[in-house]
């Protein structure tokens, strides 16, 4: 039971990974950029609902639709100011103005909320038991939460007309716009959706590990990544798919190897898978004309 139990809390935590995961996948996929400010979309967003939730002491759906609402406006934001500007420089350009978007967020945090640790409020206590197996509650609304999401997500990209323009801006941006396509506004639909899973996703986490701080979404942002890259990055089911193994690889390996070497070997599987399949568990192989 208790490796059933182990198991199960994996799921919740990559559950956390895979959404914030398709954030990743969905951005390089379509606007073929690594946006590595989206772990600090994160920090924005527990930041967000922790004030709603335990200051003003608003109901916790209030407080994750304030959350979502703020970090999908604050996604179209930088966007526009700090990567449109940058569509056609090199990916190296890109990449540095994503990092020093990152610290600008980490720094503003600091500046407005201080440096102090916040603790988040409970929002869901209890436990499902089922014989000597417990479950907690918010453990399951996390997975459920996740695999609702897959879903719509994967509905909306496949029977919609902005899904379908998505896709076809994945294939190729320039005959999508001789198609008659917006690609400038498919990007910044792209950055709005991805920064509104990345809202949701701090909520489940900090209600997890209720510690709210300026530079909370770095590590959660990192391992997402990984998960997109172990998963394929680009690939939808593959970010899904590479969160959930993720997360339970991270805590499989607390409970049975050691808590400080977890991150280690998370990282350890990532370089092994990439090692026998380069493209990730779930991405294509994609020949380049030279």
């Amino acid at each position: 039971m208790a490796f059933l139990s182990y198991l199960i809390g994996g799921l919740g935590l990559g559950s956390v990974y895979a959404i914030i995961a398709l954030g990743y996948s969905m951005v390089y996929g379509i606007a073929k950029m690594l946006n590595f400010a989206h772990g600090d979309v994160i920090m924005v967003g527990a930041f967000m609902a922790y004030f709603a939730i335990s200051k003003y002491h608003l109901p916790i759906l209030v407080g994750v639709a304030l959350a979502v609402v703020v970090c999908t406006v604050l996604g179209v934001v930088i966007e526009r100011l700090a990567y449109k500007p940058l569509r056609h420089a090199s990916s190296l350009s890109v990449l540095i103005t994503a990092i020093g978007v990152s610290y600008f967020l980490q720094n503003s945090a600091m500046l407005l909320w201080g440096t102090d640790t916040k603790i988040f409020p409970t929002v869901l206590s209890g436990s499902l038991n089922i014989g000597s197996l417990s479950v907690p509650y918010l453990t399951l609304i996390t997975i459920l939460t996740c695999i609702v999401i897959m879903v719509v997500l994967t509905l909306f990209i496949n029977r919609t007309k902005t899904g379908r323009a998505m896709r076809a801006c994945s294939e190729d941006k320039g005959a999508a716009a001789l198609m008659g396509i917006n690609v400038n506004r498919i990007i910044s639909i792209t950055f709005a959706i991805g920064s509104g899973l990345a809202a949701i996703a701090s909520v489940l986490l900090v209600a997890t590990y209720p510690s709210v701080y300026p530079t909370l979404g770095s590590m959660p942002g990192i391992k997402a990544f990984t998960a997109a890259v172990f998963g394929g990055i680009g690939s939808i089911p593959g970010a899904f798919l590479g969160g959930l193994v993720l997360g339970v690889v991270e805590n499989l390996s607390r409970a049975y190897i050691s808590t400080q070497l977890s991150d280690a070997i998370v990282f350890l599987v990532l370089i092994v898978v990439l090692l026998i399949k380069p493209t990730g568990l779930l991405g294509k192989k994609v020949n380049v004309k030279v």
